[in-house]
């Protein structure tokens, strides 16, 4: 009788490690083939069916024409930073401008400085410090040269010069 448990027991374990082999082959060969179907592009979806497809949109496209804008050079400002000691900003900007507004723009430069001066000469020193000053600083200055000479007439402040001594 021992001999038979011992049959017994000898057979699953063959069985066990013939399935196991089975499963992972299956396993591989289906990763495999999965990968396959994904990477060609058989399937609709996968990363590179869409790079692809995004890749020959652009291809396609012809290059955008750039914005009508032109630029209205400020004259650099110099202001007394609040502070304990005589500290000083530096500030140069340009206007970047719809090509139709320009001559209105230049017109209006010496309401914009006034309005530039009034906001550089409130600034604090700690808020020059940060590091999204300038950024921070561009917005507010182009919402209040919005307000003086009309909205959609400046499109950006660019800063060519911030130097704070």
């Amino acid at each position: 009788m021992t001999d038979a448990t011992v049959d017994q027991a000898e057979a699953p374990e063959k069985n066990n490690k013939l399935g196991l082999l089975i499963g992972l082959i299956l396993a591989i060969s289906g990763a495999a083939g999965g990968y396959f179907l994904t990477s060609s592009g058989m399937l609709p979806f996968g990363a590179k069916t869409e790079k692809a497809t995004a890749k020959e949109a652009q291809e396609d496209m012809p290059a955008q024409a750039l914005a009508d804008v032109g630029f209205v050079d400020l004259p650099p400002v110099i202001v007394s930073v609040n502070a304990g000691n005589s500290r000083h900003l530096k500030f140069h900007a340009q206007l970047e401008v719809n090509t139709p507004y320009i001559a209105d723009v230049e017109k209006m430069q010496p309401r914009i400085m006034d309005v530039l001066n009034g906001y550089l000469r409130a600034v604090e020193i700690s808020d020059l410090e940060d590091s999204l000053a300038l950024i921070r600083i561009r917005g507010h200055l182009l919402r209040r040269i919005g307000i003086v000479i009309g909205e959609g007439r400046v499109r950006d402040v660019l800063v060519m010069e911030f130097v704070l001594n």
